[in-house]
């Protein structure tokens, strides 16, 4: 599958609006990415992406507000809304707001399970009960995400008080890039745990779009 050059930085909005778009897809940045190279290497064209910032999930208070002001803008602009979050920590507030708003999202808890697969990663959920995760767009953006984004860079003391619990790191890959390999292997060694490389693919996040661009 040909990749796309969007290496959408955490802190950014990003939208695509293909001009025969029916379908609004909203998501969090971390997707997008991905998103674009599924839609434009399948040829659907009916689909908007509107993406929020990745940097959220460290404050997952601004998701719900932000996605139910862009439910609100969007709804009559479009035949289909569909959101590409999982409850990436708003502790069932966003689920509650989509039920009011009448608007689906993909199922799972998070990214890590759809990737996966969601029987598939609740299957293995005891024995990856103390693992950490990373996504490809995670290891591009380990430094500023999460070394940055926890002060690591600043208290390197606290980084046991954070991840003395984990005893592995797993990265589950979206494609087979041997540089976001190394990228992964070496958030490993800085976090002092373990590594471990699962080729995931898109998973549950490609079947999905591909049932609504066919519905």
């Amino acid at each position: 599958m040909p990749q796309s050059d969007i290496d959408l930085k955490p802190s950014e909005f990003f939208e695509l609006q293909p001009p025969k778009a029916k379908i609004l897809l909203l998501a969090c940045g971390a997707l997008a990415r991905e998103i674009v190279d599924i839609t434009q290497a399948n040829g659907w064209q009916g689909f908007a992406i509107q993406c929020l910032p990745a940097k959220w999930h460290n404050t997952p208070q601004f998701i719900v507000p932000a996605l139910r002001d862009k439910i609100r803008a969007n709804k009559h602009l479009y035949e289909k809304l569909f959101v590409l979050y999982g409850d990436c920590g708003t502790g069932g507030q966003l689920d509650a707001m989509l039920r009011e708003e009448d608007v689906e999202r993909i199922a799972g808890p998070h990214c890590y399970s759809f990737y996966t697969g969601n029987e598939t990663f609740a299957a293995q959920a005891d024995e990856d009960m103390t693992s950490f995760f990373l996504t490809d767009y995670l290891a591009r953006h380990f430094s500023k995400l999460i070394w940055q984004g926890l002060a690591l860079d600043k208290h390197p003391e606290l980084r046991d008080d954070y991840f003395g619990n984990y005893t592995k790191l797993i990265y589950l890959a979206q494609t087979k890039d041997e540089a976001l390999q190394a990228s992964a292997q070496a958030a490993a060694q800085q976090l002092g745990l373990a590594y471990e490389y699962r080729f995931t693919g898109y998973g549950e996040l490609r079947s999905d779009i591909a049932k609504l661009a066919t519905s």
